[in-house]
């Protein structure tokens, strides 16, 4: 019985690991497809392109059996797949034009921290001196290594900077305001629907701001966004939530801090981003801050 529950928590701490690197490997394989030439636009609207079947059959999984979604439901659907995912991930595309891949992992990684901040403006939460005390440390870790790439890239680097925190905000909306329907519909049929709604989004984006010969891209393009739409798109939703299954939403969090260093680790080895002890730095403070946030308090 013993060994039985033991491999269950393995299982669950593998699955949670391998969806946190699957995540992180977003920024790398946007960070290859800009070498060749093309927009945030474009190469969001096909991973969206991709993404967009697989989305809607997770939908449609997670909602079998169960009620139909009301007037209601759709709205708040719309209005959060808008600021989760399509927001939040133009933003994000946005800004990687600009910073390392490493830097943008560490501003999204801050996520946690906002959302507290959030809880404090929006519903009067409190945030403790342990809570306070981690967002500070995971703020200092942020600007040490953006500090670093302002000193190298200026004005680029702020921009960047700028738009990947404005997505990290972007999101930290949703999840301050998924609350109450991730409750009535569960947490994976309302992320099937919400990035279905963002897919849409993205593509009408392109169809709208790009003339349609803009969609001509170079092969290795269309092979980055079908890498990119499954392997880390749709396929680490589902591993998360196989992780969490087994061994709750605390502890999958926590493995998730395994997603900043493997992305560190992917931009070294595989984009040639610099290692140096600036990096190194700020991992370890923001890895710190936000293990300390989110780190449950002894009673």
């Amino acid at each position: 019985m013993q060994s039985e529950k033991s491999s269950h928590i393995t299982t669950g701490l593998l699955l949670a690991a391998a969806g946190s690197i699957a995540f992180s490997g977003k920024a790398i394989i946007v960070k290859l497809a800009y070498r060749h030439g093309v927009d945030a636009v474009t190469l969001l609207m096909y991973r969206m392109l991709f993404a967009l079947p697989l989305f809607l059959l997770m939908a449609w999984w997670a909602g079998r059996g169960k009620a139909s979604l009301t007037k209601a439901d759709w709205l708040g659907i719309v209005g959060l797949g808008f600021s989760g995912y399509y927001l939040a991930s133009f933003l994000d595309f946005w800004g990687l034009q600009y910073v390392s891949a490493s830097l943008e992992r560490l501003i999204l990684y801050i996520n946690p921290t906002l959302v507290l901040v959030l809880g404090a403006l929006l519903y009067g939460r409190k945030i403790s001196r342990r809570q306070a005390l981690g967002m500070a440390v995971s703020y200092a870790g942020v600007l040490l290594v953006f500090g670093h790439e302002a000193s190298l890239d200026g004005q680029n680097a702020v921009l960047g900077a700028v738009l990947v925190l404005a997505s990290a905000v972007s999101y930290a909306l949703y999840l301050s305001y998924s609350g109450q329907l991730v409750q009535r519909l569960g947490s994976l049929r309302l992320a099937g629907w919400a990035t279905s709604v963002a897919c849409v989004l993205c593509i009408a984006q392109f169809a709208l701001l790009r003339p349609v010969a803009a969609a001509q891209v170079a092969e290795p393009v269309l092979w980055l966004s079908l890498l990119n739409a499954t392997a880390c798109t749709a396929v680490p939703v589902v591993l998360v939530m196989m992780a969490i299954e087994r061994i709750g939403a605390g502890l999958t969090a926590q493995t998730g801090m395994i997603g900043p260093m493997s992305t560190l680790t992917m931009g070294v080895f595989i984009l040639g981003e610099p290692f140096n002890v600036w990096i190194v730095g700020g991992t370890v403070l923001v890895l710190s801050g936000v293990f300390w946030v989110t780190r449950s308090p002894k009673v």
